[in-house]
């Protein structure tokens, strides 16, 4: 299961832990006439897909979470029993992982590409880049920080707690078995803390801190709790007798106060112990092959194969262009700033807002299947940690039900919103999710992460979104660009702090530069990319290789270019590294006629 953000980290730790035992394929083709060539493609594609689904269930039930939002009947696809687990952060596991992931990559590597069908070449090119990319990442596994103050295991764990939705008194019964699991899962994540302590990669104290401050936060309003109160509304969804419905709130509220609120307690007595043990209060260049890791974290959060520094180029070529941009809409029109800081607004409802979005897209994007979503809000003891707002992805056999989160501490009733909406609903994560589900999206896929293609498909619908808001098109295009240019000063400071090593000093030079003096500000985002390294390059290096395949398909189908296509094609390809959507997309692009 995942949460696509509006700046915010990943979710639960991945690691495709399986053992395999399948037939050695031979990579080559059988002699014989043509029908028996014909049998063996058959055969090796049969034996492919089915593969991929062994990985995909033998994946899924890992962890009982993921296993919960990512199928709503696991039955039907054959998993009838499986462990209650929140996953394994033991150093065990940990040393396993590169095991398993080398062995997988073996069993990958026995089919012969050539017979496979266009799609399930598609599926090889992108698990083989997906199990290198992990087996690279194995040598930095104590470098990776689960307890990021904003997205963290510690802030991310309650919003799926509170989600859990219950379809039957087994959902339940697994619900209080992993919540009861909670001490034990934080346990295990606090040895690697203090393993990572050991080491001299312990988080620095100011970021300890915040982290200490987030888990504080949790453990507020402990007697009207809201896993007290949404687990109670759930129970009443389901034809429970007042008396079941009384022994469950009981269950859980016993767990809560002697299991799940004290692995918070002692969580941050451990965070106290450690917070003083951090050597480094800058970028992560400044750990022992910090430099390689960013490099091959870069890649993982991206998908964009270009060198750090050619990235970093990049980034600031494309936001010296929106500057232009903006500078020219403003010679046009004297008064731009001023009708873009005094905007009327109309839609000050979220529904409002994504119906007029659902409607303006039509033009440019194919028509989703019928779905439907919920708007919930953010508990507001959390609103300071968490993200603006967040998706919650459905389960691959019932992607119609979805679920946005608002968090109003930073998202009032105007444009910003509108965008955000666009960013988490339509055409941005929702969407995506379901228009790729319903192209018979193969199930091993749905959990390989690819954060530069999801998150930066989002970010360039948000930039989309100021031109479906009816607003003034200089008024539109201006606000676009601006924003494009502020999350691009984001993107460089990340590769500013963790590549190039810039000091505190550096980074308020390089803000100043384009003309943000707030030491108050800028320390507050120095701290937010310390503490989350490459978050912000899977947006906005997304969003850039977005704006770049447009115009590579623009140069190739010239006349028979279309949005429509364009977009339908992407979709259609799924999230992938940008290389493999570039080879790919003549593939599946209908050209227009």
């Amino acid at each position: 299961m995942k949460i696509y953000t509006h700046f915010v980290q990943r979710i639960l730790p991945f690691g495709l832990l399986m053992t395999l035992c399948i037939a050695s394929l031979s990579g080559c083709q059988t002699q014989g006439n043509h029908a028996d060539t014909e049998t063996d493609t058959k055969a090796v594609n049969l034996a492919f897909e089915e593969f991929t689904n062994d990985l995909f269930l033998e994946e899924v039930v890992a962890n009982t979470i993921n296993l919960h939002y990512s199928v709503e009947n696991p039955a039907a696809l054959g998993i009838e029993e499986y462990e209650i687990t929140l996953g394994d952060f033991s150093e065990e596991a940990r040393d396993a992982s590169d095991t398993y992931l080398l062995e997988t990559k073996n069993a990958l590597s026995q089919f012969s590409y050539a017979q496979l069908s266009l799609e399930n070449q598609l599926t090889y090119d992108v698990l083989m880049d997906f199990l290198n990319t992990q087996i690279a990442l194995c040598d930095y596994d104590l470098y990776e920080e689960p307890f990021s103050f904003s997205g963290g295991l510690q802030m991310e764990l309650p919003i799926l707690f509170a989600e859990y939705e219950f379809q039957s008194e087994q959902d339940v019964k697994d619900y209080l078995k992993l919540i009861a699991l909670t001490d034990e899962y934080f346990d295990q994540a606090m040895m690697l803390e203090a393993e990572k302590s050991d080491k001299g990669l312990f988080m620095s104290e100011d970021l300890c801190e915040l982290v200490i401050d987030s888990c504080e936060s949790f453990l507020l309003n402990r007697e009207n709790h809201y896993l007290i109160t949404t687990f109670e509304s759930r129970l009443k969804e389901l034809d429970f007798s007042e008396q079941k419905v009384a022994s469950y709130c009981r269950q859980n509220e016993t767990i809560l106060e002697k299991q799940l609120f004290p692995a918070y307690e002692d969580m941050i007595i451990q965070l106290e112990k450690l917070k003083q043990t951090g050597k480094n209060e800058n970028g992560i260049c400044y750990l022992k092959d910090g430099k390689k890791y960013y490099e091959t974290l870069v890649y993982s959060e991206t998908g964009c194969a270009d060198r750090v520094d050619v990235i970093f180029q990049r980034i600031e070529n494309q936001r010296m262009n929106d500057l232009l941009v903006c500078t020219q809409l403003q010679k046009c029109n004297e008064n731009l700033i001023q009708e873009c800081s005094s905007l009327e607004w109309q839609m000050a409802n979220p529904t409002t807002m994504l119906t007029r979005l659902q409607s303006a897209i039509l033009n440019d994007f194919p028509a989703p299947p019928d779905c439907s979503y919920e708007i919930n809000y953010v508990e507001p003891a959390l609103e300071e940690f968490l993200a603006p707002a967040f998706y919650i992805v459905a389960p691959i056999d019932n992607y119609t039900e979805n679920v946005i989160y608002i968090n109003e501490g930073y998202i009032a009733s105007d444009i910003y919103a509108f965008t955000t909406l666009a960013h988490e609903g339509y055409p941005g994560h929702l969407y995506q999710t379901v228009m790729t589900y319903s192209y018979s999206f193969p199930h091993i896929r749905t959990i390989l992460s690819y954060g530069g293609y999801v998150e930066g498909w989002a970010t360039y619908i948000e930039m989309m979104a100021y031109g479906y808001a009816g607003l003034d098109e200089d008024v539109a295009s201006f606000l676009s660009h601006n924003q494009a240019a502020t999350l691009s000063l984001y993107a460089s400071s990340d590769i500013g702090l963790h590549y190039y090593g810039w000091t505190p000093e550096e980074m308020k030079e390089f803000w100043a530069g384009y003309g943000i003096t707030n030491e108050v500000v800028i320390n507050e985002i120095t701290q937010l990319i310390l503490s989350e390294p490459g978050n912000y390059l899977k947006y906005y290096v997304g969003y850039l290789e977005f704006l770049e395949l447009k115009e590579y398909a623009k140069d190739l189908f010239g006349s028979g270019y279309s949005e429509k296509q364009f977009h339908k094609a992407i979709l259609d390809i799924g999230p992938a590294p940008f290389a493999i959507l570039e080879e790919y997309l003549p593939k599946y692009y209908s050209p227009q006629t």
